[in-house]
């Protein structure tokens, strides 16, 4: 059986250490984790750093793998291939794609990484990234408002912004549009409004596009929610 390494990077998810045991479990082996570096340009160089084998699984900190995954059925990367990525469900949505999914990826591909600004990390990537059809997890994001309007707003700023995460031109549109009419559940209301404005700001960056790499900023989102929100109501503004 062909043995992968394995790194979870973590930032303020709070099941980040649940979702790390639960990886470990599932793969049978040591996932080594990386927490709380800003940018994830600079993490997922850091997971390089990490490993011993230059190919090695990569996971968020609000990703929680599938029990049924079976890593001793995963084949190596092919030839001109920097990045393998599985699907995740979102439970907003209930619908899947890469954004937030399991990767599988090359050492030496993050390494020659293109210095860049670009938020898609894949795209900076030598090669050409492959997108699996099948699921292999579900990304949990989290039991605050803040978090699930900061999965609504980076996951349609980037949709809406041209990274597509190997989706056609529909199934795009249909994401955007499911964020956009979110009405269950507790946070539905900040689901809906992180998208909504997540796709206005996609349309700022297009004139301004270094305005993308704000979806990397940790304390520029948490500034973006409190100013759209009333602060101390949790209502959404208009």
């Amino acid at each position: 059986m062909r043995v992968f390494d394995a790194v979870l990077v973590s930032g303020d998810e709070v099941l980040a250490d649940t979702a790390h045991a639960r990886l470990e479990r599932v793969l049978g082996a040591a996932v080594k984790r990386l927490h709380g570096v800003a940018g994830t340009r600079r993490a997922y160089r850091l997971c390089a750093e990490m490993v011993e084998r230059e190919q090695f699984f990569l996971a968020d900190g609000d990703f929680f793998i599938d029990p049924s995954f079976d890593p001793g059925a995963v084949e190596p990367l092919g030839e001109g291939v920097p990045v393998r990525v599985w699907r995740s469900v979102n439970p907003v949505t209930s619908l899947s794609c890469g954004y937030g999914g399991l990767k599988l990826v090359r050492r030496s591909a993050l390494r020659e990484m293109d210095q860049g600004k670009e938020v898609d990390v894949l795209a900076a990537l030598p090669g050409r990234a492959e997108f699996c059809v099948g699921v292999a997890g579900v990304t949990r994001l989290g039991r605050s408002a803040f978090h699930v309007w900061k999965a609504g707003f980076r996951e349609c700023a980037m949709l809406a912004a041209g990274t597509t995460f190997g989706l056609s031109t529909d199934a795009v549109r249909e994401r955007l549009e499911a964020w956009r009419a979110s009405r269950d559940g507790e946070y539905a209301a900040f689901a809906a409004s992180g998208a909504r404005d997540g796709v206005c700001f996609a349309r700022q960056a297009a004139q301004t596009p270094r305005l993308l790499e704000r979806l990397d900023d940790p304390m520029w989102l948490r500034d973006r929610f409190a100013r759209t929100h009333c602060p101390g109501t949790g209502e959404v503004r208009a």
